[in-house]
């Protein structure tokens, strides 16, 4: 199969900006339909990139005309779409957070074991220059032991970005059920989980609702994470940030530090105890300000691993795992423990 039949369903921003520009962008592939509950917004969608526009989900995935969905919906859609399409013998790239429990994330990857089918979610940190270039260090042992890191993704929020402005899936518990620790905070904990090269183990957390006077879910988090070695460190996710977007992660070893897009002109910089810096120039991190909407290399990736039948870089049970720590801070604040992941 060297022509892949794309379906792309939900048709706002995430679609727009990602999915479908990078979709039309491979060779290997032909969009041939998308849908979205928003007909007009569907059909729009549908003329532009020659496909069949869908407002049932359902119909999509049952159609015979597709091989493969990107799911772009609501997150409490995310867990029913992706089944029912893996069941209907179709890949799957799902949007981040994969689901909003572990049952159906567990349910997810089990329906992609019992079809054979790819599952892969969308973390495109994995896929950002520098973050690669830092797992590498780290794993060469360059750095040394590593004894603690901070990472932050915050911005002014969803309503600069989202099709439906303040009136956004993205404020509403029911369709999103977590805010900002699941649209951004995910990312980080999935690139904490890369970058270190260990799984996360236990959060103490606080999540608020502070700055989004008319969302019911949280704008602004602050966690403390351990890993199983035993590196400490912080994670923040907010739609808080009125300035300029941080997506920056400072990761502190025994021989050195390394700035991840920290730095406005080096988007790696390594601070060596002998006094050394490295400063790597490895291209700008994929962002939500003007002229920041570069590839992310999800989709070619995804693409990728369906033509050549191999092995996505984030699987079901890797998102299952990133989700996992969201998860555990949500129960973290509730409880106001410590709660193992």
């Amino acid at each position: 199969m060297t022509q892949l039949k794309i379906g792309v369903i939900g048709c706002g921003s995430i679609a727009q900006h990602r999915h479908l520009l990078e979709y039309a962008a491979n060779a290997h592939v032909e969009i041939v339909a998308v849908c979205d509950i928003n007909e007009e917004r569907a059909k729009k969608t549908a003329e532009k990139y020659g496909a069949t526009a869908y407002t049932s989900y359902e119909e999509l995935v049952k159609s015979g005309t597709v091989d493969a969905v990107s799911v772009c919906t609501p997150n409490y859609l995310h867990a029913p779409i992706s089944i029912a399409a893996l069941e209907a013998g179709l890949h799957v790239l799902c949007e981040k957070p994969m689901a909003i429990s572990q049952k159906e994330a567990e349910d997810m990857i089990a329906a992609a074991n019992a079809s054979g089918k790819k599952l892969m979610i969308a973390h495109n940190q994995r896929f950002v220059a520098s973050h690669q270039k830092a797992r590498q260090l780290i794993e060469s042992g360059e750095i040394g032991k590593i004894y603690s890191f901070r990472t932050a993704f915050g911005h002014p929020g969803p309503e600069g970005w989202s099709a439906d402005g303040k009136e956004s899936w993205f404020f509403q518990k029911e369709k999103a059920f977590i805010g900002a620790m699941g649209d951004l905070g995910v990312h980080k904990t999935d690139l904490l989980r890369y970058v270190l090269g260990e799984e996360i183990t236990e959060v103490g957390a606080f999540i608020e609702t502070s700055a989004k006077s008319f969302a019911d879910v949280d704008d602004t988090a602050v966690c403390v994470l351990k890993t199983e070695s035993g590196i400490i460190g912080t994670l923040a996710a907010s739609w808080s940030y009125v300035g300029k977007e941080d997506n920056s992660t400072i990761i502190y070893g025994e021989k050195a530090i390394l700035r991840l897009e920290d730095d406005p002109m080096y988007s790696l910089v390594a601070q060596y105890a002998n006094g050394q810096v490295v400063k790597y120039e490895l291209g700008k991190i994929q962002s939500n300000e003007s002229g920041g909407q570069s590839s992310s290399h999800v989709v070619d990736h995804f693409v990728e691993c369906v033509v050549e039948d191999k092995q996505p870089l984030i699987t079901g049970e890797e998102g299952m795992k990133s989700l996992a720590v969201i998860l555990a801070a949500l129960e973290s604040n509730e409880t106001k423990t410590i709660t193992r992941v």
